[in-house]
């Protein structure tokens, strides 16, 4: 039996390595693309930039160092120039697969930070595996403009789970709702109808506002805005503005809000500001052919009848007034039972002086003097 060779000695001493393996090994060499490991086997393993990381501007020497330990993928046990050809950034993602898969069959909340927008949705990193979270499962609300995520850390979970077809979709929604749900839950639970409550705007119409309450959105309807008449909401509120509001009314999940509060009500002192015989001022709110509406103060309208307007003949408001004109009239009749006020200009006019009449008789009883 002959001896064995030095070579062959060192060679049966060293590992066996598969294709696919996990090994680990020491640092022996960097460069700014390549960083080379010696991992007790015949050949030194190479770790390419490509095979380290996503980011083609990274230089190793920047994040490696030699003497530092890693692990790595195996790809190819000869590369063709007797070289072990390795990954990191694969076995990372195989590591992250698996993180994923466990977070999949537990419901398991997962945070993670945007690596990407994408056109379709955001692109997250866990633990080097990639999970997509389409557009649609973003936000419990639709969002046009997905930039606002970029670089932010978010939360969600894993909804799909296939990673030999690629497709890993994350789904921040669901978690959303499930929030938004407890929060309702806890807002039925404390509101009750007059109670005064504080919300931010959430969007407006041409027929109210949606007030987000936290956990439910409020109606604050263009009628129940003013005790004044208001004509466009968007002139009056801004979306995120804070608004004091009681409840109106509850009907299911339904709530609608309120600013006309009881204690605000113009109509409480009416009787006194605007007894028989004061003498007003208001501003011409809109016409009719019958007459114009002034509003004295926001919630009380007055009526100027036609024939109230002058002594002299009127045919329409519109020939002698003009909408946002303010004028000065006087009381005439108050019903506050009915909420109904009427004035009268023509009786602030002076009469009209008997000229004419008066210069005829004088001049006759001249004439008759004189003869």
């Amino acid at each position: 039996m002959s001896e064995l060779s030095f070579e062959q000695l060192l060679e049966e001493s060293l590992k066996t390595i598969r294709t696919g393996e996990v090994v680990t090994g020491t640092v022996i060499g960097v460069k700014e693309d390549e960083i080379i490991l010696n991992i007790g086997y015949k050949s030194d393993g190479i770790i390419s930039k490509n095979e380290y990381t996503n980011d083609s501007s990274l230089d190793l020497t920047s994040v490696v160092n030699v003497g530092d330990e890693m692990e790595a993928k195996v790809l190819k046990v000869n590369d063709g120039e007797g070289q072990v050809l390795l990954s990191y950034k694969r076995l990372a993602v195989d590591r992250g697969n698996k993180r994923l898969e466990e977070a999949f069959n537990s419901g398991e909340i997962l945070t993670a930070k945007v690596v990407q927008v994408l056109d379709g949705g955001l692109s997250v990193n866990v633990d080097g595996a990639r999970v997509f979270i389409p557009a649609s499962l973003v936000s419990d609300s639709y969002e046009k403009n997905l930039d606002k995520y970029a670089d932010q850390e978010i939360e969600f979970v894993i909804t799909e789970f296939n990673p030999r077809k690629r497709r890993i979709i994350g789904n921040r929604k669901q978690l959303l709702m499930a929030k938004k749900a407890e929060m309702q839950k806890e807002l039925f639970e404390r509101i009750e109808v007059g109670q005064t409550v504080e919300g931010i705007v959430k969007n407006i119409t041409d027929f109210g506002a949606f007030i987000d309450l936290g956990g439910a959105d409020g109606l604050l309807h263009i009628s129940e805005m003013s005790w004044g008449r208001v004509e466009n909401p968007k002139k009056v509120f801004k979306v995120g503005e804070e608004i004091r509001a009681f409840i109106k009314d509850i009907n299911g999940d339904k709530i609608a809000l309120s600013l006309k509060f009881p204690e605000e009500n113009p109509w409480v002192r009416a009787a006194e500001n605007y007894a028989v015989g004061n003498i007003v001022t208001g501003r011409v709110a809109r016409m009719t052919d019958f007459g114009a509406f002034v509003e004295l103060e926001p919630g009380i309208d007055a009526l100027l009848h036609v024939s109230q307007i002058s002594r002299q003949h009127v045919e329409k408001p519109s020939d002698v007034l003009a909408i946002g004109e303010e004028i000065e009239a006087k009381v005439v009749d108050f019903n506050g039972e009915d909420k109904k006020i009427s004035l009268s200009m023509k009786v602030l006019e002076a009469p009209a002086e008997p000229v004419a009449d008066e210069f005829i008789e004088e001049s006759g009883e001249e004439a008759m003097t004189e003869e």
